[in-house]
């Protein structure tokens, strides 16, 4: 049975058309993903920290690149360049940590070798870590906890989970999984379940949940046909939304749907993520949204002929807002606080180091059905973006480094979905994922 719904409802903007491009690995050979976004979740060579307090890209112009790490934190967010004796390979990885430092991975003689930069006075220290016996390796996104780092390492028939920091000394082998692994997702907050897309023997993707406090144990998670290509973008470890691309709804051609981890609700693909000439990629979930899966606000990249926006979307309005974003936005970064504000850094000739925070967003998707939100008269837009077209989300207003939208608030979208936090029988331990193939399709049509 195939454990899919489609949802045809009205939609505003535009969808997704398939996976985007993948990204470079350590060592200038291709990322571990093959397609889908960086396993970083660094728009733009831009990387984010666990908890939203630093991020770091690599800065510079040419060959003269240097680390810089982003403090997002405080009242205005400012940069710390941290250069060393030499530039930077444009190949290395960085991955801000929450104590300040930043991880990053070079290739070295052969090797993939790991330190930590950090500010002393008006230079930068460096700790070694160690190097792991490989030509290329793939960051992930950074551990729950803000200190871990992991890493992919492909094999000739099985990819090894690598820990880089955080550990007790040094790198440390954590995990094989049989088959070719891509993407990265963390399932919940303790760093326990790692959500990685596998390949076997040439057969289609299927995403597995990888146990990493039990050698690497591997459960299916999702499975929503036998043929279907599916993979998992974006995982909320508070209400449980899983953002998915699968192309099981029409076989050869990717879309984007949702589930909730831990339930036997079917995934659904939204008509309103779907569009024929823009690509469409989730990038931050809003957190602390708990039990609320439907209610979580999505911020999404689009791609388009035209260039690159903001996606705004949630499960219970079934549409997508369009917002302008900032000039030199690091497109597909960003972050959502828990009341609903959206950060988007970016950087520019006259705003090296900016934040944009977009208020309301959130607010101005209503459920369907209910009355919509009054659009505003247009207003000045600071940043260098565009008028607001859509859903009325409210103004844009130049404020320090970056910018505020104050949006009217509407009604509170989202229902509870039946389960606990974390996924599992109780909000302190592990979930055990269901594979999604297992899901009932109780009171939904399917098309044909």
């Amino acid at each position: 049975m195939t454990a899919c719904a489609i949802e045809t409802t009205a939609r505003d903007g535009v969808g997704t058309a398939g996976a985007g491009a993948g990204t470079d690995a350590v060592g200038g050979g291709p990322a571990a993903g093959g397609s889908g976004t960086d396993a970083v979740g660094r728009g733009a060579g831009f990387a984010i920290a666990a908890d939203g307090s630093y991020a770091a890209r690599l800065a510079g112009e040419g060959e003269a690149l240097y680390p810089e790490r982003w403090t997002l934190d405080g009242p205005e967010p400012y940069a710390v360049p941290l250069p060393l004796g030499q530039p930077e390979d444009p190949h290395a990885q960085l991955l801000p940590l929450a104590d300040g430092r930043v991880l990053i991975a070079r290739r070295v003689a052969g090797r993939c070798a790991f330190s930590l930069l950090y500010p002393t006075g008006p230079k930068t220290g460096e700790l070694p870590l160690g190097a792991v016996d490989a030509e290329s390796v793939r960051l992930l996104p950074p551990a729950p906890d803000g200190m871990g780092a992991y890493v992919l390492v492909a094999g000739g028939r099985s990819t090894g989970v690598w820990r880089v920091a955080g550990g007790a000394s040094g790198p440390e082998h954590v995990a094989e999984v049989e088959g070719h692994c891509s993407g990265g997702v963390w399932l919940d907050r303790e760093g326990r379940l790692l959500a990685l897309d596998r390949e076997v023997d040439g057969g289609p993707v299927k995403t597995v949940a990888v146990d990493l406090w039990r050698g690497g144990e591997v459960t299916p998670l999702l499975q929503i046909t036998g043929e279907s290509r599916d993979r998992l973008l974006l995982a909320d470890p508070d209400s449980g939304l899983l953002l998915i691309r699968s192309d099981a709804p029409s076989p050869g051609r990717e879309r984007l749907g949702w589930g909730v981890l831990g339930s036997t609700r079917p995934v659904r693909f939204p008509e309103c993520l779907r569009s024929a000439d823009a690509v469409l990629t989730p990038f931050a979930v809003q957190p602390g949204q708990v039990l609320t899966p439907e209610g979580c606000a999505v911020a999404l990249r689009v791609d388009g002929a035209a260039g690159s926006w903001v996606g705004v979307w949630r499960p219970a309005a079934r549409r997508l807002l369009r917002l302008p974003a900032p000039e030199g936005w690091f497109a597909g970064s960003g972050l959502w606080s828990r009341e609903g504000v959206l950060s988007l850094p970016y950087a520019n000739a006259s705003v090296p180091c900016g934040l944009a925070r977009i208020e309301g967003a959130a607010d101005a998707l209503v459920r369907e059905g209910t009355e919509p939100v009054r659009k505003p008269e247009a207003g000045p837009v600071g940043g260098g973006a565009g008028p607001v077209g859509d859903a009325g989300a409210g103004l844009v207003r130049g404020s320090g480094a970056g910018f505020v939208r104050s949006g009217a608030a509407g009604p509170e979208s989202g229902e509870p979905a039946g389960r606990r936090p974390g996924g599992g029988p109780g909000a302190n331990g592990a979930c055990r994922p269901v594979p999604l193939q297992q899901a009932p399709l109780t009171g939904r049509a399917m098309p044909g």
